[in-house]
């Protein structure tokens, strides 16, 4: 028999909704008790959702966070579960009002031990060090006579500090609440950094990550254990609830392992991803609904299908908007998609209303082409406040890094599921929403003329994207490039690219920064996203040129 019996609380909070969060943590401390847990553990700002940003700085939303710990200890104690150890992401406050990004360790109705992080992220999307004051300490504690050690997130991404100063304290167990948003690729790292941290402290280590969207971040669970030896004892699933129990062996035992949930494909992860940031920014925001343009192409065909699997279909409302230029098989494309997902389909013809516009201004080129797109946005946000209901953009990372959408057209909306999603890998997880379906034994959601034919906004007769940009094997490949790995021209020249592209693809990005201000938020599933993980000036003389 182990003298420590672990559960870890995989949850999906909600930022501000504190009384919502203790209602969550209350009844998973009950259920862990229930399966003969000693001890519970939740992750990062479990009380108030995370990331909660300024909310960090209102002294009525601190007292709310400590008033919410104070309840959730008093309860426990009250039905008899004070016995169970309760380890707690929070909001904490010093003594000259600095709040703490903080864990607590509830014991027997009262908090009985108090952890500030103490390595605060401060690139990509974290700029901790702006709001949270750094703790200095470092918390171990004992729980049914084993001892403990407890840290949170960032702590163990870097060397030094708290788990490092473990190396004397004999701890049998370390545990980590964690916060770490969803990135593709990024699984593994998380399980490797987890390895190096116990066998460092020579002891297992617990990794309890929250789950759920929250505005551009997605959290995706996928809690686990770790061996000293490295073995994965114990992993939960992602993007779900989960609640893994796990026995602390005594010094004499072989570690057992517990439930190991086989992981996702990337392409899984990343889908699913998606969805959850859909669903959640929907949910959360007080809504159900959601409304779309159907063209029949591929990049809104996944996002129907996206919010079809987050809402459900008939929550779903796609809405065909043909021109003149419109072909016919974008128009039934656009009908099969509806059908197959059981979205509620209309169709909206704009020409009547395109002719308005042209008759009055005596528009021309792209001009005239881009009223096509914004009557379409229109009738989108017309539906929109009309029934109440979330409008979505449909564009992706590919035409967001150039500029290829219309301000106040196909660009308006309240999220945009694709925007982290280069064109090649729409295409990808389109592929594989399909053969998903085929697996399963349902019908595939996407048409295949979506996939396979030349995308296109028919915007006039016989247009295709490839008319004013490279293929998209190759935009992608130069974006990734310029974009992500911040080469310069010199560096994109030197790699063999061809002059002509690289100086238009660098220049179209260049000058589109602007237009990605506006754009609506979407969710993170690279490394590096458009919005909080890149900022450039709007305003800005510096272009790449030929180094001297």
């Amino acid at each position: 028999m182990s003298d420590l019996r672990i559960a870890m609380a995989q949850i999906n909070t909600c930022v501000g909704d504190i009384a919502g969060n203790r209602a969550l943590i209350l009844d998973r401390c009950r259920a862990a008790y229930a399966l003969g847990a000693h001890l519970v553990a939740f992750p990062e700002m479990t009380t108030t959702g995370y990331p909660i940003e300024d909310l960090a700085l209102r002294e009525s939303f601190q007292r709310a966070a400590e008033r919410s710990v104070t309840e959730i200890a008093q309860t426990l104690e009250a039905e008899g579960l004070g016995s169970l150890t309760v380890l707690l992401g929070t909001l904490g406050v010093n003594t000259e009002g600095r709040p703490f990004n903080q864990a607590v360790v509830i014991q027997h109705g009262s908090v009985s031990a108090r952890y500030n992080k103490h390595h605060l992220p401060n690139y990509g999307v974290f700029d901790e060090r702006r709001i949270f004051a750094s703790g200095e300490d470092r918390c171990v504690i004992e729980a049914n006579g084993v001892r403990v050690g407890l840290v949170i997130c960032e702590d163990i991404w870097q060397d030094g500090g708290p788990v490092s100063q473990m190396d004397d304290a004999d701890v049998q167990l370390l545990v980590v609440l964690n916060g770490s948003p969803f990135e593709e690729g990024k699984g593994h790292i998380r399980t490797e950094l987890a390895q190096r941290r116990a066998a460092e402290v020579a002891a297992p280590v617990a990794y309890v990550n929250m789950w759920g969207g929250q505005d551009d971040l997605v959290f995706d669970g996928q809690s686990f254990i770790v061996g000293s030896d490295g073995r994965l004892l114990a992993a939960a699933p992602a993007f779900t609830d989960a609640l893994i129990v796990w026995d602390v062996p005594r010094d004499d035992q072989t570690p057992p392992a517990s439930e190991v949930t086989a992981p996702l494909s990337d392409d899984a992860k990343t889908y699913w991803a998606c969805v959850t940031g859909l669903r959640d920014y929907v949910l959360k925001n007080g809504m159900s609904r959601v409304v779309l343009g159907l063209s029949g192409g591929i990049d809104s065909a996944l996002v129907a299908a996206i919010a079809a699997d987050a809402l459900g279909g008939e929550n779903v409302i796609g809405v065909s908007m043909p021109s003149k230029f419109s072909s016919d098989h974008s128009k039934s494309d656009a009908e099969v998609l509806a059908e197959n997902i059981g979205a509620d389909y209309r169709v909206q013809p704009i020409e009547p209303m395109v002719a308005v516009f042209e008759s009055q201004l005596g528009l021309t080129g792209v001009a005239a082409e881009n009223i096509q797109a914004r009557v379409r946005g229109m009738i989108l946000m017309g539906i929109s406040n009309a029934e109440g209901v979330f409008a979505l953009a449909t564009g992706n990372k590919s035409e967001l890094a150039v500029g290829y959408s219309t301000v106040y057209g196909d660009a308006v909306g309240a999220f945009a599921p694709i925007k982290d999603l280069d064109k090649t890998r729409v295409w990808d997880l389109s592929r594989w929403r399909n053969a998903d379906a085929v697996a399963r034994g349902e019908t595939p959601p996407i048409p295949e003329n979506s996939i396979s034919k030349p995308p296109s906004a028919e915007l006039r007769p016989g247009q295709v994207d490839q008319d004013s940009l490279p293929p998209y094997d190759l935009l992608d490949e130069v974006l990734d490039a310029y974009v992500e790995h911040a080469e310069g021209r010199a560096e994109l020249l030197a790699r063999g690219f061809d002059e002509y592209v690289v100086d238009k693809v660098l220049s179209l990005v260049d000058r589109a920064e602007w237009k990605r201000r506006q754009y609506p938020p979407g969710p993170k599933v690279t490394a590096l996203a458009f919005g909080r993980d890149r900022r450039l000036p709007i305003t800005s003389r510096w272009r790449e040129k030929v180094e001297s």
